[in-house]
């Protein structure tokens, strides 16, 4: 069975390369739909995924850091913005407050989800009854984003139920604070970071018997404590090494206590 469907995804993806992207790597749909779930369900060979995620950038900067996506795109945006180093978009996306944007409801008063962007218009005037419905969470996705990559509780494949544990904030958007938890059927899974002045902390609650991951938002080990100590004296704690800006550890259940010098 695996080598069946592992063979039948390469078809489709050689397929949707064949019908729907140029020789030069351009979907043929310019929207910001069709490249982030282009992206998101790696659709497109890899060598042409980088440029991919940079037309979806700049799609986004010509509707003045805007989105245009509707149920199928919205969900994956910020993620797929995210994976691909523009999280400082997805956060720009977060935070715009006119239309369409998901603070634009807040801001003329909504408590529920919406089903379109602008439900109520900005004359206060509604759209048709038809399809303008207040109960409608598919928006509300962003959610996941904050809780997965804002805040940075997430979780690997190879362990299901929150077994392996991935934490990796991604700091920005001029907040200075977040914190999520989560109720595992291991216990409670959390985490915090702060930033101050001169330092970024992070607590870290990994349930019992679990494992994780943890991306540290520091150039170096060196600049890391835990509850005060090198991480290198800590048990049940191992570096593996520096990626992308984070310092990377394996740690095992228990709480911890990260600082940061910056």
């Amino acid at each position: 069975d695996e080598a069946t469907y592992t063979a039948l995804l390469q078809k489709l993806k050689d397929a949707f390369v064949r019908e729907y992207v140029t020789p030069n790597g351009r979907l043929i749909s310019g929207t910001q739909t069709a490249y982030v779930l282009a992206l998101n369900f790696d659709m497109l060979p890899e060598n042409l995924r980088l440029q991919a995620a940079a037309r979806l950038a700049e799609n986004v900067h010509s509707y003045d850091d805007h989105l245009t996506t509707g149920f199928l795109g919205t969900p994956y945006l910020c993620h797929v913005l995210t994976r691909f180093g523009y999280a400082d978009v997805a956060y720009k996306l977060l935070l715009q407050e006119d239309y369409p944007s998901w603070l634009y409801p807040v801001k003329m008063g909504a408590t529920t989800i919406w089903e379109r962007w602008d439900g109520e218009k900005p004359d206060s005037t509604f759209q048709t009854p038809g399809m303008n419905s207040f109960n409608h969470y598919a928006y509300g996705a962003i959610g996941d984003w904050m809780y997965r990559k804002m805040v940075g509780i997430d979780t690997y494949e190879d362990g299901v139920g929150y077994k392996h544990i991935k934490i990796q904030p991604h700091i920005g958007g001029g907040f200075t604070n977040a914190s999520a938890s989560l109720k595992t059927y291991y216990g409670t899974l959390s985490n915090s970071w702060k930033v101050e002045s001169d330092k970024i902390s992070m607590d870290v609650e990994i349930p019992a018997n679990t494992k994780a991951t943890i991306y540290i938002p520091a150039a170096n080990a060196d600049a890391v404590t835990e509850s005060g100590k090198a991480l290198s004296a800590v048990n049940d704690l191992t570096v593996t090494g520096i990626e992308d800006g984070y310092v990377v550890a394996e740690v095992g259940s228990g709480v911890y206590h990260f600082s940061v010098a910056k």
